[in-house]
């Protein structure tokens, strides 16, 4: 299955969990997108790691082919993540994520030890109080659906470059967004807050990335994030808090060096 991918399906108490499945014979990568995004994000990745590595990308809850959710706390997504390695029959895999998925990954790692073999985090913040309007507060300016797809297009408006491959057809012919705004925010809040604990509570193999122009984590958080772990690399790379797709190929050679090393030792 090199080269290609599955899209599957899991339901969690009636709830469906899409995934895709890029195959191979490698060691599992579970890679866990953040806000805005869905698991296609990480078809690039999964092309450099094979047939090494096998990657799966679920849509995350509320997020691409996957149904919107009542709830989107920490630990929902924590519970999804085992649910779908429960499904597939994997005992430990990599868990990787960007930014809130970044979060889930090494949340993971804090509450299954005994799941995860080491973890990649794309600018997962680590602690932040900031109790105020969420960063993706533009969201709810957006319209979830609309009539047909370039009026949608033309109400995202700036950020149709970004999301334009990720819209959805609806049953009635209409077209929607690949998250529900309101879901988004809330997710987005539930983010917040000191995490320390779970973060320095593994001692397994970790690479931290971290933009050099990052909206997100400051240059100082960055290496405090990373000397505060024991075993953990960093990887610097240039580009924004979404380095995994401004530059791809950097990013895959980092995380490929990574697992190369966590591999050997």
């Amino acid at each position: 299955m090199n080269g290609t991918n599955t899209r599957d399906e899991l339901h969690i108490d009636g709830r469906r969990l899409s995934y895709l499945d890029f195959g191979g014979p490698g060691r599992p990568l579970l890679a866990l997108h953040g806000h805005l995004y869905e698991g296609q994000t990480w078809a690039r990745l999964a092309e450099a790691l094979a047939p090494q590595w096998r990657v799966i990308a679920p849509d995350q809850r509320g997020h691409g082919d996957s149904d919107r959710a009542a709830t989107y706390t920490r630990d929902d997504y924590v519970n999804d993540a085992i649910a779908l390695l429960d499904h597939l029959g994997i005992e430990q895999a990599v868990t990787l994520g960007h930014s809130g998925g970044g979060i889930t990954a090494y949340q993971i790692a804090a509450r299954h030890p005994d799941r995860v073999t080491a973890i990649v985090n794309v600018e997962g913040p680590v602690c932040d109080l900031d109790d105020g309007p969420s960063a993706l507060s533009f969201v709810l300016s957006m319209p979830y659906t609309a009539p047909d797809r370039q009026a949608l297009l033309d109400a995202i408006g700036p950020l149709a470059p970004m999301l334009g491959d990720k819209l959805r057809p609806t049953p009635d012919g209409g077209w929607r967004l690949p998250f529900h705004p309101q879901d988004t925010i809330t997710s987005e809040q539930g983010t917040h807050g000191d995490h320390w604990a779970d973060w320095t509570s593994t001692t397994c193999p970790a690479l931290f990335v971290l933009a050099r122009d990052s909206q997100v984590i400051t240059p100082e958080e960055g290496k405090e994030i990373v000397t505060r772990r024991p075993n953990t690399r960093l990887a610097e790379l240039d580009g924004d808090h979404f380095v995994h797709t401004t530059d791809p190929d950097g990013f895959a050679a980092a995380v490929t060096t990574f697992l190369t090393y966590d591999s050997a030792s």
